[in-house]
């Protein structure tokens, strides 16, 4: 059927791409405070993007504002 395997993605735009590795393991290896900004995002970002986010901040909350500026930014792009 086609379109099937993106049903979960609810009306969300952007293309989806394929993951390189094992996306949970990366995911565990992530500081604490970056997986629950994780677990709470509106959209599906990689470990890695958000990795390399977290790792140009310089403290957790600096981090996490960065990470909600991304994410307003590719809602936005996205038309939502």
């Amino acid at each position: 059927m086609p379109g099937r395997r993106n049903r979960n993605r609810g009306a969300v735009a952007i293309r989806p791409r394929r993951r390189k590795g094992d996306a949970m393991r990366a995911f565990d290896g992530l500081p604490a405070p970056l997986r629950r900004w994780m677990a709470g995002a509106v959209l599906p970002w990689s470990p890695g993007s958000c990795l390399a986010i977290w790792k140009r901040a310089s403290d957790p909350q600096d981090a996490v504002a960065r990470l909600n500026r991304a994410e307003r930014a590719t809602l936005e792009k996205a038309g939502q």
